[in-house]
């Protein structure tokens, strides 16, 4: 119940006892009192009045203010709608924006990476290139050093005759030293044969004979028709027999006679098989 109700129902309760207090009163004394209680009584509702106005000016008021808050709530309810629209769209659109960043960055990694790839195929082309051309430049000037030595070395035959008198001298450093510039400066001759030839005889007479069978190889193999051709197989046994390799140098021997049955070499395999107790029969597969 509302204040203002509570205190109009006091005020009727106030009437109706005055008005009984009244009637029991002698009619002399009721005029008198009656005179104060409707004083009282119309003070009452004028207070009654005033409280009324003051209520509904009170009541205005709140309404109001309720009014103006709904308002405001309804206003604050708007814009909290609003801004939280505002910020799902924001995240759907920074969403989108990521996934449109994401794939350019993916389609920059994938271009970055072919070009790292054509970067080392056009890095390895141009090692190669710059290999060549120190190969190249390493040849021209290795050519052109053995050209200039060529220019400063003596002729084919005199040098090929100086390194056969040094070394039918026993001058052999010398002679294994004119033999070697002679295969460096004249490789493609006849006479290169004679010279491996005649360094390999240097070799095996001071029992270089790995050494030996080496260059002995050099000659049938690079020179196989030349004039020491059998004679470099006769040695390569002999060699051969000399490191403990028996069974090779048997199979040298026996090559050289079937290839050369009728030179001295194959005469001197024969003696040499003989010594060694076994035949000169054909060597092999």
């Amino acid at each position: 119940m509302s204040l203002y109700k509570q205190f109009q129902s006091q005020s009727k309760s106030l009437v109706l006892v005055a008005a009984l207090f009244v009637a029991s009163l002698p009619a002399h004394a009721a005029n008198k009192e009656m005179i104060q209680l409707q004083t009282q009584v119309q003070q009452l509702q004028e207070q009654m009045t005033a409280m009324k106005t003051s209520f509904d000016e009170r009541m205005g008021v709140m309404k109001n203010l309720v009014e103006a808050n709904t308002d405001a709530s309804n206003k604050t309810t708007a814009a909290i709608t609003t801004l939280q629209n505002s910020i799902s769209k924001q995240q759907g659109d920074s969403a989108g924006h990521v996934d449109q960043l994401s794939g350019q960055i993916q389609a920059l990694n994938d271009t970055l990476d072919e070009l790292k790839v054509r970067l080392a195929k056009v890095s390895k082309q141009l090692e190669d290139m710059q290999s060549a051309q120190q190969s190249m430049a390493a040849n021209q000037q290795a050519t052109k050093a053995q050209a200039d030595a060529q220019a400063q070395a003596p002729p084919p035959d005199v040098l090929y005759a100086n390194a056969l008198r040094d070394y039918n001298g026993a001058k052999n450093d010398l002679a294994a030293q004119e033999f070697t510039d002679y295969i460096k400066f004249y490789p493609n001759t006849d006479l290169a044969g004679n010279s491996y030839f005649y360094l390999a005889e240097l070799q095996f007479r001071a029992g270089n004979y790995q050494q030996a069978v080496g260059n002995y190889d050099l000659v049938l193999q690079n020179f196989p028709s030349g004039s020491k051709a059998a004679s470099a197989q006769l040695k390569k046994g002999f060699a051969l027999i000399e490191m403990g390799q028996k069974d090779d140098g048997v199979q040298e021997l026996r090559h050289l006679i079937q290839r050369y049955p009728k030179t001295s070499e194959a005469v001197q395999a024969r003696d040499r098989l003989r010594k060694l107790g076994v035949s000169s029969g054909k060597p092999n597969a």
